[in-house]
C-alpha cells in the first residue's frame, strides 16, 4: 500500500495561530486546570449514576416489569454516556499526567460496555484520528457490503435504498460490535493503514475475559437477582436498540455528511490539504458551544476542536471552537457547523447520494 502523506502547508499560519491562541487563552484564564477538574467531576457523576441505576434496577422489586425494562435501558444508556465522557478522554491521556491512571479509567469504563478497549484504541488513535474520511486509512469507514459510506467504495444496486434501511442497521450496531465486529478485528492482520497486526497474548486473554465480565453483569447477575430470563433478554435487546441509535446518530454525523470532505491522495500519495485543514474539512460540529450538549455528549459535538486538540480534555472543546471558527474564517478555510437535526438530515442526504453512486466533496 502506498504511503499517505500530508502536504507541508495549505492553511497558511492557521495552525500556528490557533495553537498559540489556545495556549495563551488556557493559561490566562487557568482554563486547562478548570477543564481537568470538570472532567473528573463528570467522571465521578456518570460513574455514580451508572452504578446507582444498575443497583436500583436490579434490587428494587418492581410491581410492573416495564419499570425494570425502563431502568435497564437507562443504566445501559448511562454506560454509553460514561464512555463518551470518560473513556474517550482517557484513551487520549487527558485525565492525568500518569499514564496508568488514564489506562485504568479507560479499560474499566470502556470494557464494561461490552466492547474491547484495546482494539478500539488501536484503530481510533492510529487510523481514524490521523486520516479521517480517507479511504483505506480510516478504519471507521472501511468498506462493508450493506452501506456505502465513502465515495471510493463500490456502489451496489441495493445501496440506493440505504438511506431508508440504514436506521434499522444502526439499531443493531452495538450488538454487532460486541459479538462480531470485535472478533473480526481480533483476527485481522491488516486494517486500513495498519499492517501486519500482532496482538499480545495478554490482550487476547483480556478480550475474552472482559466479554465474560460484561455478560455476567448484564445477563447473569440480573437473572441471579430473581428476574426472569425472558424479561432480562427482552431488556437486553431493547437497551441495545436504544443505545445503538443514540451512539450512531451522535457520532456518525461528526464526519459523514453532505458538507464534509473525503480527500483523495494524488499519484505520489499526497493528500490535498495539510493536517490542520484536513481535520476541518472532514469534521462536522453541531451546537459545539452548547453547555448541555457538551455535558451529555463528551464534546463529540465539537469534533473539529477534538481533532485539532486531541490532548486537551473535551471540557475545553467549546472554548477552543470559538478560536477555531474565528481563525478558519480569517484564513478562508472550511469549518462546518449545524444544529443536531440539521447534521442528522445532512447525514441521511449523504447516504442517499452515496446510494445513487454519486461522488461528492472529494
Amino acid at each position: 500500500m502506498q504511503k499517505i502523506k500530508f502536504p507541508k502547508s495549505t492553511s497558511g499560519d492557521f495552525a500556528h495561530t490557533i495553537k498559540t491562541t489556545a495556549a495563551k487563552f488556557s493559561t490566562r484564564y487557568n482554563l486547562l486546570k478548570m477543564a481537568k477538574r470538570e472532567l473528573w467531576l463528570k467522571f465521578i457523576f456518570y460513574s455514580l449514576l451508572y452504578i446507582s441505576l444498575y443497583i436500583i434496577t436490579l434490587r428494587i422489586n418492581w410491581s410492573n416489569p416495564l419499570y425494570f425494562l425502563f431502568g435497564y435501558v437507562m443504566f445501559s444508556l448511562t454506560g454509553i454516556l460514561l464512555a463518551f465522557n470518560a473513556s474517550h478522554d482517557s484513551a487520549h491521556q487527558t485525565f492525568s499526567n500518569k499514564k496508568w491512571v488514564n489506562n485504568i479509567i479507560f479499560r474499566f469504563t470502556f470494557n464494561l460496555q461490552g466492547v474491547n478497549s484495546y482494539l478500539w484504541k488501536k484503530r481510533h488513535i492510529a487510523s481514524h484520528h490521523l486520516f479521517p474520511n480517507v479511504d483505506g486509512c480510516d478504519a471507521d469507514i472501511d468498506e462493508n457490503v450493506f452501506l456505502r459510506l465513502s465515495p471510493s467504495h463500490k456502489a451496489r444496486s441495493f445501496h440506493k435504498f440505504q438511506h431508508i434501511y440504514a436506521t434499522v442497521l444502526y439499531m443493531m450496531y452495538t450488538l454487532h460490535w460486541i459479538f462480531l465486529k470485535d472478533l473480526g478485528y481480533l483476527t485481522k492482520k491488516r486494517l486500513s493503514n495498519l499492517k501486519d497486526i500482532q496482538h499480545p497474548k495478554v490482550e487476547v486473554f483480556r478480550f475474552f475475559l472482559w466479554k465474560v465480565v460484561y455478560l455476567f453483569f448484564y445477563l447473569v447477575l440480573p437473572i441471579a437477582c430473581g428476574w426472569s430470563l425472558k424479561l432480562v433478554l427482552i431488556s437486553f435487546f431493547v437497551s441495545h436498540f436504544v443505545i445503538s441509535i443514540f451512539f450512531v446518530w451522535t457520532l456518525i454525523i461528526s464526519h459523514l455528511t453532505i458538507e464534509t470532505s473525503f480527500p483523495v491522495q494524488d499519484g505520489d500519495g499526497v493528500l490535498p490539504h495539510d493536517y490542520y485543514a484536513h481535520q476541518l474539512a472532514t469534521s462536522m460540529d453541531y451546537r459545539p458551544k452548547n453547555i448541555i450538549m457538551n455535558w451529555v455528549l463528551g464534546g463529540f459535538n465539537a469534533h473539529a476542536a477534538h481533532h485539532l486538540f486531541p490532548k486537551y480534555p473535551h471540557t475545553m472543546n467549546r472554548h477552543m471552537t470559538a478560536i477555531i471558527e474565528r481563525n478558519a474564517r480569517k484564513h478562508q478555510l472550511q469549518y462546518h457547523c449545524k444544529s443536531f437535526i440539521g447534521a442528522l438530515f445532512s447525514h441521511y442526504a449523504y447516504l442517499k447520494k452515496m446510494g445513487n453512486g454519486i461522488s461528492i466533496n472529494c
